[in-house]
């Protein structure tokens, strides 16, 4: 038994290693082919080490490992050596994979707005690569991760997009290239959304909540026809003052047209509010996860 578990752990550390080496690799080919050519900023210390850049011409990929040193430090009891580890392995691999494509002679596109909106989504999946492995690229990444930690009804993605508008906004004085920092928001909102879908997912399932007289014929139809189970909530008619109970079902996103069918069927004049939801747990969707 516990050999099984060794090599369960063993299996998830290496597939865990393996994101980081293919997250950093994506993100920095996200930076450097559609990014920097176009002189749109990236947040963080990686924005930051770009401004210094344009100023000093000292590599961007050396600057960023001095500037993170100090938030390792910082970070290290709070996290532990597995986060330290391995976003320390990914911010070398990002700084190193930076510098290194930088001498490759591509040049992917000039058009800015290409180079936001593509930029933007690989540097994106390949933060969210990382992400999902508990760890960060470094920089704000790890303020970031300390917020997520304290408010964690804010998206982690959300919380780097705060983060990031400071970095643009000053890019943008310094060098007085406001059309930059217009295309680095465009860059900015498709990496954020990007993050939060490798992380959270898309929206893919349904919250339904059915007010209906027919209740029962309701419930059996949607257990035995889409093999989901419902809730009843007990609730009482403001107007008419009757009790009635009320559905509570949640569902994939394909399905929600087969249960208005459903419920259409059995009660033509049956209550139904449908809203989205970004997070399911639990027996035929998502599992749950302690990072």
């Amino acid at each position: 038994m516990r050999e099984s578990v060794s090599k369960e752990n063993v299996r998830r550390e290496l597939l865990a290693a393996f994101k980081v080496v293919l997250g950093s690799f994506i993100y920095a080919v996200g930076f450097q082919f559609f990014m920097y050519p176009n002189d749109i900023v990236t947040g963080g210390l990686t924005g930051i080490a770009m401004i210094i850049n344009y100023l000093t011409r000292l590599p961007v990929g050396v600057l960023t490992i001095i500037m993170n040193i100090p938030l390792f430090l910082y970070s290290w009891k709070r996290f532990g050596l597995r986060f330290i580890a391995y976003s320390l392995a990914s911010m070398l691999l990002c700084s190193a994979f930076v510098d290194l494509l930088a001498q490759v002679p591509v040049e992917m596109t000039k058009e800015p707005l290409l180079g936001a909106i593509y930029g933007g989504v690989i540097h994106g999946l390949g933060m969210g690569i990382v992400f999902q492995t508990g760890a960060t690229t470094g920089g704000l990444d790890i303020v970031a991760k300390l917020l997520r930690k304290r408010y964690q009804h804010i998206n982690i993605g959300t919380i780097i997009m705060g983060l990031d508008l400071f970095v643009i906004a000053l890019f943008a004085v310094i060098f007085r290239l406001y059309d930059r920092a217009m295309y680095a928001l465009i860059c900015m909102f498709c990496t954020t959304k990007v993050v939060d879908v490798v992380l959270y997912g898309a929206i893919n399932s349904k919250v339904c909540y059915i007010i209906t007289d027919e209740h029962e014929r309701v419930k059996d139809a949607i257990t035995r026809e889409l093999d989901r189970g419902v809730t009843f909530l007990h609730g009482e008619g403001a107007w008419s003052r009757k009790e009635k109970d009320i559905i509570l079902c949640v569902i994939k996103q394909r399905q929600i047209v087969e249960l208005k069918t459903l419920v259409r069927a059995i009660d033509e004049s049956a209550f139904m509010i449908v809203s989205d939801s970004r997070e399911v747990f639990g027996k035929g969707f998502s599992s749950y996860n302690s990072d």
